[in-house]
């Protein structure tokens, strides 16, 4: 497994890749979004959102704004949330 981003003009989002599971070597990695980090100019700040069984991303409700991404970023890593790492 590795994790990868993928980046846009006002978000970030997180996701886990994992090798093709048949080892043909022709299939492509599979890439599911884990976490987005969306930026809102007015306030300056950084959201965190986790991602549903739809695809549909919805703010994180137990951490606040913050307008270091790195306090997001350290929270996905290290919470332990389930919602992000299942």
């Amino acid at each position: 497994m590795r994790v990868e981003c993928d980046v846009a003009a006002r978000h970030i989002t997180i996701l886990e890749c994992r090798p093709p599971w048949d080892g043909d070597g022709q299939t492509q990695w599979s890439r599911f979004p884990i976490a987005r980090m969306h930026f809102t100019k007015k306030t300056g700040l950084w959201a965190l959102y986790w991602r549903d069984r739809n695809l549909k991303f919805h703010q994180y409700q137990f951490l606040a704004p913050s307008p270091s991404l790195q306090v997001l970023l350290d929270h996905v890593d290290e919470s332990g949330d389930p919602i992000f790492w299942g």
